[in-house]
């Protein structure tokens, strides 16, 4: 089983994720491709965020599992609009 601890430094982890990747994505709207690495290390940090949350729900309880699912949802949403839109 999963515990609180475990499950909280995750979700931060996705949460820094997801601040990286947001800035990321703002500075790749307005400078296009000038930041190509920076923008593919955000879809990196993403994509293993995703990852370990899947990973981590295995062994996760029902509220746990819900919580992983909320943020796995917010990376997946952030990640399709990174690689839809042209930078």
């Amino acid at each position: 089983m999963a515990t609180r601890d475990s499950v909280d430094d995750l979700l931060q982890q996705c949460e820094d994720a997801l601040r990286f990747a947001q800035d990321q994505y703002q500075d790749g709207r307005m400078q296009e491709h000038f930041n190509d690495s920076g923008y593919a290390d955000a879809l990196s940090y993403l994509e293993n965020a995703y990852n370990d949350l899947t990973t981590l729900a295995h062994s996760a309880n029902a509220q746990q599992r819900e919580q992983l699912h909320r943020m796995r949802l917010q990376l997946q949403q952030l990640q399709n609009q990174m690689i839809i839109t042209p930078h």
